[in-house]
């Protein structure tokens, strides 16, 4: 059969330009450069800003990013300001009552105990009856001051009758010398009376009672010696009390100040001095804070903590702090600073530890750029390094900036 090569020819140009236009088509597609759907659109779209962004990311150049309208509204810009940073270090201690002013209400004289008039956690004023005793030495003090008036009421009226009697010479001077000495030797006796029974806490009025009465009341009372709030007791009715025999029947604090106990590392203790002031919070308390001083620094290092122990005097007015409460503390150690700062949400923190903003000059395209951060106060970061008052930074967004450049240089 003879063969048509004209023929193979023609089909062999068709079949080629049939795939040219198949590849083509394919190429068309896949390049942005024909129709394509919106799926094929956002995939491309991403990988072109993509190589955008790779390509102001190569050597010598720092990471750039252009944002779309919407993209800027994730992002709040602000100029960078000048903060005072305060000198301060920072640890941790507990409260404890003030133990210089912590006192044991001991009894005065033995006894028994007839009555308890207040608890543990009560408030207490000075001079508040606190306890009662039944005291055989104030009753053996208020028999004497009974007899002791009563021979003083008697040699009154023997002195009166010697008087009457000498204007008549009907005794000798001598009798009536001796009258005098015995009048005067009882009103002594009546003023150690009145002293003795005075000792044991009883007033004025109360002493000529008992000697107008003629009677001796031997229950002692024993009363809190300052203003403040009972912390511990330990007595109970018919229990026998002697003077400083320990425990003591009742323990008074006086809470307007309290103690905070912290030690702190002794590479923190040459910054220290007694009088600092220092500003002390609670995790009871969290908004609010109470101002103190320090008021000792132990003169030794803990061999096993490497640690100092300090102690600082804690106003409380209010009385909210209670003993054992785990508490934070501050301490100025030196005159604030005033440096560049940017807020929190500013500063990004990155991989390997280094600290970034994110810089514009037209509040569309930021650079990152790596800071020296320093100290840290209310909410806003101190820069050393890296940035000037003024320029302008994300002061929110960063890290979805971040992200941003994370996703684009992992396609």
């Amino acid at each position: 059969m003879a063969i048509n090569r004209g023929a193979i020819t023609a089909r062999a140009t068709i079949a080629a330009a049939i795939l040219a236009i198949a590849v083509g088509a394919y190429f068309f597609a896949n390049t942005g450069n024909g129709p394509k759907s919106e799926l094929g659109s956002a995939t491309n779209a991403n990988a072109q800003g993509a190589a955008d962004r790779r390509a102001t990311t190569g050597v010598g150049n720092p990471p750039t990013l252009n944002l779309s309208d919407s993209q800027l509204a994730a992002v709040k810009v602000e100029p960078v300001g000048e903060h005072e940073f305060p000198i301060e270090k920072e640890s941790v201690g507990s409260i404890d009552f003030n133990e210089d002013m912590t006192l044991q209400v001991f009894t005065p004289y033995q006894g028994r105990i007839i009555s308890l008039l207040a608890k543990v956690g009560d408030d207490v004023k000075k001079g508040q009856t606190l306890y009662t005793i039944d005291s055989p030495d104030l009753l053996a003090a208020e028999s004497s001051l009974i007899a002791a008036a009563g021979v003083l009421e008697l040699t009154t009226r023997n002195l009166a009758r010697l008087k009457q009697l000498y204007t008549t010479r009907a005794v000798s001077q001598k009798d009536l010398e001796q009258a005098v000495s015995d009048q005067q030797t009882a009103e002594g006796a009546l003023r150690a009376g009145r002293d003795a029974v005075r000792i044991f806490g009883k007033t004025d009025v109360e002493i000529d009672a008992i000697i107008a009465k003629r009677l001796a009341d031997p229950t002692l009372v024993i009363p809190s010696p300052i203003t403040g709030r009972i912390t511990a007791r330990n007595a109970a009715p018919g229990l026998f009390v002697q003077p400083g025999s320990a425990p003591a029947p009742y323990s008074v604090a006086d809470i307007d100040t309290m103690w905070m106990l912290a030690n702190v590392p002794e590479t923190d203790s040459p910054a220290l001095r007694i009088g600092q002031q220092v500003k002390v919070k609670v995790t009871a308390h969290p908004d609010r804070v109470y101002d103190g001083k320090i008021v000792i620094i132990a003169s030794m290092v803990d061999p096993s903590t490497r640690r100092v122990l300090i102690r600082s005097e804690v106003k409380d007015p209010q009385h909210k702090l209670l003993s054992g409460m785990f508490a934070t503390f501050v301490i100025r150690t030196g005159d604030p600073v005033r440096s560049a700062a940017v807020p929190l949400d500013g500063v990004v923190r990155e991989g390997d530890g280094t600290m970034t903003v994110w810089v514009t000059a037209d509040r569309r395209r930021f650079t990152k750029r790596t800071v020296k951060i320093g100290l840290q106060h209310e909410g806003y970061r101190q820069i050393l390094e890296g940035l000037q008052p003024g320029e302008l930074v994300a002061t929110e967004g960063a890290i979805f900036l971040s992200n941003m450049l994370t996703i684009a240089l992992s396609q």
